[in-house]
């Protein structure tokens, strides 16, 4: 990439491209530049900038092949814009603002369409903490709330289950680390708790395996300990069981799906500093 930078997006597009947003560089700067990765090359081109210079925020590829960036802050401002990118374009377009500011949220994309965003910070709430969480509408730009989080949380992680639902695991509030975890109905725009996962963490990742469980690895946790540990949600039981750690301690780390079924992890920090490993599940 032209810029090192860290608090940034990934979103593959249609065409295959990688789009990065945003972030911070080694200076302190928030960034509003875009670039483009082509994989059939292994070259990097700049493309139009945000709006807006974000960081922590959210970045998702909609049905149409847009791509919806929600929130995020620069220094101690949390927005509520939200901006779309056409990659025919290469340009930024404005769209509807979310009800609250937010950063450390999630985004996911439902099988309706719609968009829902849960949780994070935002520095007009008493707590630094959100359980609040709100639906894009693709074809109106406009959002509206639906049914808040049974607990307030950020940098928890959302992950999409077969049935539809939408799990939310860990994160932290004023309380400290999170081991909870909750299921979002689309039907109902209703939170239901689950079962809580055996390690309290934060800034982990989660993926969803081929046989529907929700792999959750690494992260930050009590006692300012980073985490190399592992565990499987079962989402018939609702019930967490621990498997293998990782050979690395990391969290802020990243995660993908192999066409083979395998998860990969790549890089993140650990009390080392920064990681260039990777490992295989």
């Amino acid at each position: 990439m032209s810029v090192a930078l860290y608090g940034h997006t990934t979103s593959t597009l249609a065409n295959g491209s990688i789009l990065v947003t945003g972030g911070r560089d080694n200076s302190g700067n928030y960034l509003s530049s875009a670039e483009l990765y082509n994989p059939l090359t292994g070259t990097w081109a700049t493309t139009g900038n945000m709006n807006c210079t974000r960081q922590l925020h959210t970045a998702s590829v909609l049905a149409n092949g847009l791509v919806l960036v929600t929130g995020g802050t620069n220094s101690s401002v949390y927005f509520n814009s939200a901006e779309l990118y056409n990659p025919l374009t290469g340009t930024w377009t404005t769209t509807g603002s979310m009800t609250f500011g937010r950063g450390s949220h999630t985004a996911s994309t439902l099988s309706n369409g719609l968009v829902l965003v849960t949780g994070g910070q935002n520095n007009t709430s008493t707590s630094m903490s959100l359980n609040t969480a709100e639906l894009y509408n693709t074809s109106t730009g406009t959002w509206t709330t639906t049914g808040g989080m049974n607990v307030l949380r950020y940098r928890h992680t959302a992950s999409t289950l077969a049935n539809g639902s939408i799990l939310v695991a860990g994160g932290q509030n004023t309380g400290g680390y999170l081991n909870t975890a909750e299921l979002y109905n689309p039907s109902t725009g209703t939170w239901t708790t689950t079962g809580s996962m055996n390690t309290a963490r934060d800034l982990h990742t989660a993926s969803t395996l081929t046989n529907g469980s929700i792999l959750v690895a690494g992260g930050q946790g009590n006692g300012s300990s980073y985490l190399n540990s592992a565990e499987l949600l079962n989402p018939s039981t609702g019930t967490w069981t621990t498997t293998r750690s990782m050979n690395v301690a990391r969290y802020s780390h990243t995660v993908s799906t192999l066409a083979n079924g395998s998860v990969v992890v790549a890089g993140g920090q650990n009390i080392g500093g920064a990681l260039n490993s990777a490992e295989l599940y």
